[in-house]
């Protein structure tokens, strides 16, 4: 019996994780595909992958039957659940290595219908991570999640688009996201792990559904000579694999000022955060490429300064409930990175000077957010409104030393080592041959329905020829 029942219950969600993972555009028609397994015990799973990533999912019971695989595109599939009620379920049936048949129900009836399949031996190897498995808890999971959050997008800096592990200092281990504007760290803690680990950010990691399937564990498996480290994230029924990004990560604690350097100190309410993550977005702004606001610190009161547009001075609302201590300041910073670390709950904000980066700290949890430099911006003790001409311009964290004491691009947009320039270059490579492949994509789907309309153009002419011929005996 070579039959796999899917209960749409489980089904939807299932291929709404794999999905997070699997391109309806990939190149290779494997990679389009999932494949749906049930081992010699009767457990189901399903597992889809981008060669970098997999995701496997186990559905909740197993079932009666004898050991199968079949692979069936994720579209496919997803088209046929859009069809079926929540109580409902469908059945797969490999027919050969070219197709399988499901049979779905409608109404009182069923009806089947074929699915383009692949020989089972050309799906990629799932990686199996023996080593043994460390729980993380809920407080590690928020952290790497966070992490996850100021992590980079830039493609040229793949080192920081991930969370690190630093286990560089077993006393005093952190994780850590930077995109080279802001730094989060969180706080101390500890895993049984020998060498620090940099995890490749991916949205399934932050979906709602995996978040929910109880406690994460984590096994890790080092590089190898000629091939990087994997990292395996699991929770109850869902798995997640993917390879660890290879080089050294910049020293991210070289940019973090020290406590005692603090000029002036804001303390917030849980109230008060609150009511200002909801007027931040209210407040004016006239910069929509960094989204510029700023703190402004008179008398011992807290004030955020925005301006609009249309206008040329810049306005002060007073905020309640926030203690203040220290030295009047200005500084402007990216109102997004602001915030999000009130959203994360980091409620005391330190400050040095108008051009040095500024902390928000709580629980051990931290982030540094590079101020904006303002043209002609007053001093930190002065209160002059800036002009309607002033501009802002992006601020990065500065060149540090990484973890094994070498010079590193840290999170900068300033000068870049040899190294980092040439990863740049092959960043680069990769992304003209991504877009020539998807080129040929293209080049090759236009050329097949050039075909198809050829060919139907033939069969008109063909018809018109075979009418004309029947005209040509018909006597009057």
């Amino acid at each position: 019996m070579n039959q796999i029942t899917l209960p749409i219950a489980e089904l939807k969600p299932a291929l709404t994780g794999l999905g997070k993972i699997i391109s309806r555009s990939a190149t290779l028609p494997v990679l389009r595909m999932i494949r749906i397994e049930r081992n010699k015990d009767g457990w189901i799973t399903l597992t889809g992958t981008d060669l970098e990533r997999f995701v496997t999912v186990r559905l909740e019971q197993p079932s009666e039957g004898e050991p199968v695989l079949i692979l069936v595109e994720h579209e496919d599939l997803h088209r046929i659940t859009k069809r079926c009620g929540q109580d409902e379920s469908v059945i797969i049936e490999k027919q050969s290595d070219e197709k399988a048949l499901v049979t779905l129900p409608i109404g009182n009836q069923t009806t089947t219908e074929y699915l383009a399949s692949l020989p089972a031996e050309e799906f990629p190897t799932v990686p199996r991570i023996k080593n043994d498995p460390v729980s993380l808890t809920n407080e590690i999971r928020q952290s790497l999640l966070e992490a996850f959050q100021c992590a980079s997008h830039d493609e040229t800096r793949q080192i920081l688009q991930g969370a690190f592990i630093d286990l560089s200092d077993q006393k005093c281990q952190q994780i850590v996201g930077t995109d080279g504007r802001h730094l989060y760290a969180s706080n101390t803690f500890t895993l049984p792990l020998k060498e620090s680990i940099l995890i490749p950010f991916n949205k399934f990691l932050g979906w709602r559904e995996f978040n929910n399937d109880g406690e994460w564990q984590l096994r890790v498996e080092p590089a190898q000579k000629e091939a990087a480290g994997s990292v395996q994230i699991s929770s109850r029924r869902w798995r997640f694999i993917t390879r660890q990004i290879d080089g050294n990560y910049p020293n991210w604690r070289q940019v973090v000022p020290k406590p005692g350097d603090f000029k002036t100190r804001v303390q917030l309410s849980p109230a008060t955060t609150e009511s200002l993550i909801r007027l931040i977005p209210k407040i004016p702004c006239s910069d929509k490429v960094n989204h510029t606001i700023a703190i402004n610190i008179v008398n011992h009161k807290l004030m955020l300064r925005g301006r609009s547009a249309e206008s040329e001075k810049w306005t002060d609302l007073q905020i309640e409930g926030a203690t203040v201590t220290g030295n009047p300041v200005l500084v402007y910073l990216n109102r997004n990175f602001l915030t999000k670390a009130l959203s994360f709950g980091l409620t005391e904000i330190e400050i040095i000077d108008p051009l040095t980066p500024l902390r928000f700290v709580n629980d051990g949890r931290q982030m540094v957010i590079m101020p904006m430099r303002v043209d002609a911006a007053p001093p930190a003790t002065s209160n002059k409104v800036p002009s309607g001409s002033e501009k802002t311009e992006r601020s990065t964290m500065p060149r540090t030393n990484n973890t094994n004491g070498q010079t590193s691009a840290a999170p900068s947009n300033g000068n870049k080592t040899a190294l980092e320039t040439a990863l740049e270059k092959i960043e680069t490579v990769k992304s003209l041959c991504r877009e020539s492949i998807q080129g040929l994509n293209s080049l090759g789907d236009s050329l097949k329905q050039i075909q198809r309309d050829q060919k139907s153009s033939e069969r008109e002419v063909q018809t018109v020829r075979s009418t004309l011929e029947k005209l040509q005996h018909v006597k009057l």
